[in-house]
């Protein structure tokens, strides 16, 4: 009860803050998780919460589904079809360059073998646009640029996953190699996929009955009926609940948009309360004694992967693309770490393989550090696009308003 009376207080601090955080750095996201450390055994004490703790993994699960359910919504299928490339860009040659650079750092700065170097790189290779949402839901923004962050973030988490529990496996003796095959793997993310087109097409034919349908006033129940439904059946197939969810809420407002617009607003207030727990929750494990236990190498690390892995491979990937200088500098800035790299690293903590607690102490510091850098960022960089527009604005009026330095044929004959 502790913890839910500290979660309200945090709620209504970050409600009442929210507009002067809307207009400035600070971030509610970041309130939660200074909330959450606050609070927890490494200073005030009021809520004992460890890596192992059941509530932990509950809470990262939910908000990363709840967070990819509603994102998809956003993902315009006609318009993704035709602005493809930049995604795939970031997807199949970014985010394996981060993957394989964030290994090498890891193995030579912080000491840990290969395997678990790679299943490092595996598990920070994944974006989350929760911590940058000014930039993914600002319509100053531009529309590409968007797009592409969305979408990567969408599907790079689903793609991680396989490599994470084929690391795990190579790692230890406490994985199962069965767990971890490339064909369980396989059928697990092709169900996810599966189950996320199917179960929206599926009830929007029931909808569609003529003694079937939602009064008004509980449209908006009916896709968060749909999205309770998906992910139960996810965990129960062990079919892969991310990719189920981002393929859901796209193929939901592609085949019945009333749907989408009646339950946008309870969604997004749905994914901003899962967030925010989930980030109370986690903020509880950044204890002093974490940070402590990370080498000066691990810290070293961190800043680089921050700063120079993801934005460098970004960049690399996009070369050659028709996005602006600046729009190539926001996307390749904005790959913050969050959720699925929270569930992932409790996955490497759980797995009992030789280096776990080192992994997962990087990890968790990156996490951390990325959440402050990331959250405190998107809000001026996204108004630097609306003063670019202004300014557009402003020089074609000014250009309209000079006078004409055309010379004009002499009218005096």
């Amino acid at each position: 009860m502790v913890l839910v009376v500290v979660f309200g207080v945090a709620l209504l601090v970050a409600v009442l803050l929210s507009g002067l955080a809307a207009r400035t750095v600070l971030s509610t996201s970041f309130l939660f998780l200074v909330g959450g450390a606050l609070v927890s055994d490494g200073f005030l004490g009021l809520i004992h919460i460890t890596p192992d703790s059941e509530i932990v993994a509950v809470t990262a699960d939910l908000a990363l589904f709840a967070v990819l359910f509603t994102d998809g919504m956003h993902v315009s299928l006609p318009k993704l079809r035709a602005n493809w490339r930049n995604p795939a860009r970031a997807l199949g040659f970014g985010m394996p360059l981060a993957f394989v650079f964030m290994a090498l750092i890891t193995h030579f700065l912080v000491g840990l073998d290969w395997t678990t170097s790679f299943l490092v790189g595996a598990v920070l290779a994944p974006t989350d646009p929760v911590f940058a949402s000014a930039i993914v839901s600002r319509r100053e923004v531009p529309a590409k640029l968007r797009q592409l962050l969305n979408v990567e973030s969408g599907i790079n988490d689903g793609l991680a996953l396989p490599v994470v529990l084929v690391l795990i496996a190579a790692a230890g003796p406490a994985a199962d190699s069965a767990e971890a095959s490339p064909t369980k793997i396989g059928l697990e993310l092709l169900l996810g996929v599966v189950f996320g087109v199917a179960l929206p097409l599926l009830v929007n034919v029931l909808v569609r009955f003529r003694l079937l349908g939602a009064e008004p006033k509980l449209q908006p129940l009916l896709p968060l009926a749909t999205g309770v439904i998906l992910y139960a059946a996810c965990h129960l197939t062990h079919a892969n609940p991310y990719l189920a969810a981002f393929s859901a809420g796209a193929a939901l407002a592609h085949v019945s948009p009333e749907a989408k617009a009646s339950f946008e607003p309870l969604g997004e207030a749905l994914a901003e309360l899962a967030k925010f727990a989930a980030l109370l929750v986690f903020g509880a494990l950044l204890t002093p004694q974490l940070f402590g236990d990370l080498s000066f190498g691990g810290y070293v690390a961190v800043v680089l992967a921050i700063v120079l892995i993801r934005p460098a491979s970004l960049l690399l990937s996009l070369i050659g693309t028709s996005l602006s200088r600046k729009e190539k500098l926001v996307a390749a800035w904005f790959g913050p770490k969050g959720f699925a790299s929270v569930v992932y690293g409790l996955l490497v903590l759980q797995s009992g393989i030789p280096q776990a607690e080192q992994a997962f102490t990087l990890i968790a510091v990156c996490i951390a550090f990325s959440i402050i850098a990331h959250s405190s960022t998107d809000v001026p960089i996204a108004r630097a696009f609306d003063v670019d527009e202004l300014a557009g604005i402003a020089e074609t009026r000014k250009d309209m308003d000079a006078p004409s330095t055309e010379k004009h044929p002499d009218r005096s004959h």
